[in-house]
């Protein structure tokens, strides 16, 4: 493999039904950056059915070219066309980046692109840098410049993780939603747009969709929301997140929580927070009997600010949070809202 053949930041631009999901805008964003410490451009790779018409919506979030892969296999995502759809872009244009994200189609497409391309794939990364591998020099060993530096949590969260992939071409990566910044859009923006198609002959390897259901969130996606009230184990029961939703109504936010929650059967699994669960970049988060295991900070660190109350003044969560209250959440959390409540009664 000769890897200076292998040029430019790629990114996997999800779409479903005609419509582009949100990890490709967020993966653009860090894309951008990427490309500027390489001195290289950035492409989306567009792959569906009718879908050329999204490829100025990726321009307006920092794609410098879109490759669209367009056919009629395309139209709902299935794994083989899909995956020969991707790998042969990654053939034929030979990225020395490829990013996905690590959606449930990301999830399954990625390992299998990777194989078919032979090269090595480092899954829900949660930072995504250019720099030196080794990290730091080793006597008698090369130390290679301009690497992909690809860091997530390993051993169940306990540990932190930095992964390279110095001797193999593209530099893969999934990505999870919500940990990389979308760019402002650049308004008016038009795609510099290339059509490929490497042909496609349905085998017995195609699985045939028979239906497809859609199910309807009764719940907002904790994902989206501005303000989150989170609880785990030390509420203490599903009746004790009573008090929890009095603050997140009072607040307009949205209530989650921590795995223990999930586990215990309090609280379903769209509301969990966590290496685990969702990464949510909140306004504000509150953390409320959450003792702050790095499972859960990996998914709330970049909140804009973080409040924390727990009984336990060593509990980790406090070093992350930029204001901290020790004593017992069952007294606090109601002050806290009848406090809030008249606040706002009295502003208005």
């Amino acid at each position: 493999m000769n890897l200076e053949e292998y040029k430019g930041v790629y990114v996997f631009a999800q779409q479903v039904d005609n419509e582009i999901s949100s990890i490709a805008f967020e993966l653009l964003g860090k894309a951008k950056d990427l490309a500027k410490d390489l001195s290289t451009d950035v492409t989306a790779v567009l792959i569906g059915s009718g879908v050329k018409g999204l490829a100025d919506q990726l321009a307006e979030y920092g794609a410098d070219k879109v490759i669209v892969v367009d056919d009629p296999e395309l139209k709902d995502y299935r794994t083989e066309p899909y995956a020969h759809a991707l790998a042969s872009v990654i053939n034929n244009y030979k990225p020395e980046i490829m990013l996905v994200g690590a959606t449930a189609i990301g999830r399954d497409l990625g390992p299998r692109v990777s194989a078919r391309v032979a090269t090595g794939l480092t899954a829900d990364c949660t930072v995504l840098e250019i720099g030196d591998f080794p990290l730091q020099a080793v006597p008698g060993q090369e130390q290679l410049h301009n690497q992909l530096l690809m860091t997530r949590p390993a051993f169940g969260g306990n540990t932190i993780a930095t992964i390279a992939c110095p001797y193999n071409r593209p530099q893969m990566a999934t990505v999870r939603a919500g940990v990389m910044q979308k760019i402002e859009p650049i308004k008016g923006a038009k795609a510099n747009v290339e059509e490929f198609n490497p042909g496609f002959t349905p085998d017995n390897k195609y699985v045939e969709i028979l239906d497809i259901v859609k199910s309807v969130a009764e719940t907002v996606d904790i994902m989206d929301a501005k303000i989150l009230v989170s609880g785990g184990r030390g509420v203490g029961s599903p009746e004790n997140f009573k008090i929890l939703e009095d603050l997140a109504e009072v607040l307009g936010g949205t209530v989650s929580c921590s795995r223990a929650v999930v586990d215990s059967g309090w609280k379903p699994k769209d509301l969990q927070v966590g290496q685990t669960g969702k990464t949510v970049r909140p306004n504000v988060y509150f953390a409320i009997g959450i003792s702050g295991a790095i499972q859960h900070v990996a998914g709330m660190e970049e909140s804009d600010i973080i409040i924390a109350i727990n009984k336990d003044a060593d509990a980790p969560i406090f070093d992350v949070a930029d204001y901290g209250v020790v004593g017992d959440l069952n007294k606090i959390v109601p002050k806290l809202t009848e406090a809030l409540k008249a606040e706002i009664a009295a502003s208005k």
